[in-house]
């Protein structure tokens, strides 16, 4: 398992979430605001899927 953290705009979340979801076996994304107040931090638990040689 590892930890993605992504910044990015507030309307990108849900594609990026989903995005990273095909890629990877996520959990949920945690999001908060940067310090600024204009971006979102997310962060994404994932690991390799079960079907990738990666994952052995």
């Amino acid at each position: 398992m590892f930890e993605i953290r992504v910044i990015c705009n507030p309307d990108d979340t849900d594609r990026i979430s989903q995005t990273l979801a095909t890629a990877f076996d996520t959990g949920p994304a945690r999001q908060y605001p940067t310090r600024d107040g204009k971006r979102t931090r997310l962060y994404i638990t994932a690991g390799h899927r079960p079907d990738t040689p990666e994952s052995e």
